[in-house]
C-alpha cells in the first residue's frame, strides 16, 4: 500500500449525539452512533461500508463532507488533515467531496427545475461563468438524460431519471471523492442495474473514488474492489470483497453473508440466525460490540475489546474467536 496511493484516510472516527432531558435540557447522556471507523481509500477505488441499520454507516459518510462534526479520530485527504476545516478551505474541499443521498426526491428542491438545481451549484462555486447552461446539457448527457429533461421539475421524473439528476449535480463541482449513501435503494431492481452501470462507466471514464454505504451485499460484490463491514458503529471486518465472500471470518459478517437469499426454491441453504434484538445505542461498547448476539460469546468477548487480527495482506478481523485459533 503506497501513501500516495491513499486519497482518504480516517482513523478513530467517533460520533456521539447528546441526549437532553430535564427543565434545564441538559445533557444526560449520549448516543454511540460511531464508536470506532477506521478505512482507507485509495485513488479510483469503490469501498463498500456494509451494515444494517443503526450501524453508523450513514453518519461516517456525512462527517466526511461535513454535514456532521466529529467527537473523536482523524480524517485525512489527500494526506492532509481535514478533520477541523472550516469557512474557505471547508468550502474548497466540498469541490471535492461531494454525496449522492438515498432518496433522490428528498435531495431535490421541488420548487426548482433540474437545471436550476444544477446551475445554481456551479454559481455558489462560481464555475463556468457564462457557460453554466452549456456545462448543465453536458452533465445531462454524461448520466444519461437529455435537455428536455433540465426543464423538468423533481416530481415530473421517474426515480431512476431523479436519481440521475442528482448524480448529475453532483458532479457539477468536479468532485475527486463521491460518498454514495445506499444510491439505488429506493429504486426499481431494473433501474437499480442501470444506475450502478452508469456509476461504473463513470468511474472507469473520469476515475472517481466512491465511498459506497449500504446493506446491500449484492450492490456492493457488483461494484466495491474492498469492502469494509461495521457492527455498532465499529468496524468489525476489512477485506477485499472477493476474499470477504468466500471466507468471512467475523462470525457477524457471516450471518451478514448467509442472510441473502438465493432466488432458487430448490436450492437449500444454512441459515445463521442472529439471536436477540439490537444493543441499545444509548450504552457504551464494553467489549466486542457483537457479544450481546454472537452464538460464539466467550466471556473475555463482553470485557475486552477484541485486537486487530491480519488475516492476509489487506483481509483484518476484529474478533476473539480468531484469535484463539
Amino acid at each position: 500500500m503506497e501513501h500516495d496511493d491513499i486519497l482518504v484516510k480516517v482513523e478513530n472516527l467517533k460520533k456521539y449525539f447528546p441526549i437532553y432531558g430535564g427543565i434545564l435540557q441538559r445533557v444526560v447522556g449520549y448516543i454511540y452512533a460511531v464508536e470506532d471507523a477506521s478505512f482507507y481509500i485509495r485513488k479510483g477505488e469503490t469501498l463498500g461500508l456494509v451494515g444494517e441499520s443503526g450501524s453508523g454507516k450513514t453518519t461516517v459518510g456525512r462527517i466526511l463532507v461535513k454535514l456532521e462534526e466529529p467527537t473523536g479520530g482523524k480524517i485525512f485527504y489527500n494526506s492532509s488533515d481535514i478533520t477541523n476545516i472550516k469557512g474557505s478551505e471547508l468550502k474548497k474541499y466540498r469541490r471535492k467531496a461531494q454525496i449522492i443521498f438515498q432518496d433522490p426526491y428528498a435531495s431535490l428542491n421541488p420548487r426548482m427545475t433540474i437545471k436550476d438545481s444544477i446551475i445554481e451549484v456551479m454559481k455558489v462555486h462560481r464555475l463556468h461563468k457564462g457557460e453554466e447552461y452549456n456545462n448543465a446539457l453536458k452533465l445531462m448527457e454524461k448520466v444519461g438524460l437529455s435537455e428536455e429533461h433540465l426543464y423538468r421539475f423533481p416530481h415530473e421524473l421517474s426515480g431512476g431519471q431523479r436519481q440521475r439528476a442528482v448524480i448529475a449535480r453532483a458532479l457539477a463541482v468536479e468532485p475527486e471523492f463521491l460518498i454514495l449513501d445506499e444510491p439505488t435503494a429506493s429504486l426499481d431492481v431494473s433501474v437499480q442495474a442501470q444506475v450502478l452501470d452508469l456509476l461504473k462507466e463513470l468511474q472507469e471514464k473520469y476515475n472517481y473514488t466512491y465511498l459506497l454505504i449500504t446493506h446491500n451485499l449484492a450492490v456492493v460484490r457488483y461494484i466495491s474492489e474492498r469492502t469494509v463491514i461495521m457492527y455498532r458503529g465499529m468496524w468489525v471486518e476489512t477485506s477485499p470483497t472477493k476474499e470477504l465472500f468466500n471466507k468471512a471470518e467475523h462470525p457477524y459478517t457471516q450471518a451478514l453473508l448467509k442472510s441473502v437469499p438465493i432466488p432458487d426454491p430448490e436450492v437449500k441453504k444454512d441459515k445463521f440466525l442472529i439471536s436477540g434484538e439490537p444493543p441499545n445505542p444509548t450504552t457504551p461498547v464494553k467489549g466486542c460490540p457483537f457479544a450481546d448476539r454472537c452464538p460464539y460469546v466467550m466471556d473475555i468477548c463482553k470485557n475486552e475489546m477484541p485486537p486487530v487480527e491480519s488475516i492476509g495482506d489487506e483481509h483484518k478481523v476484529r474478533c476473539w474467536l480468531v484469535n484463539k485459533k
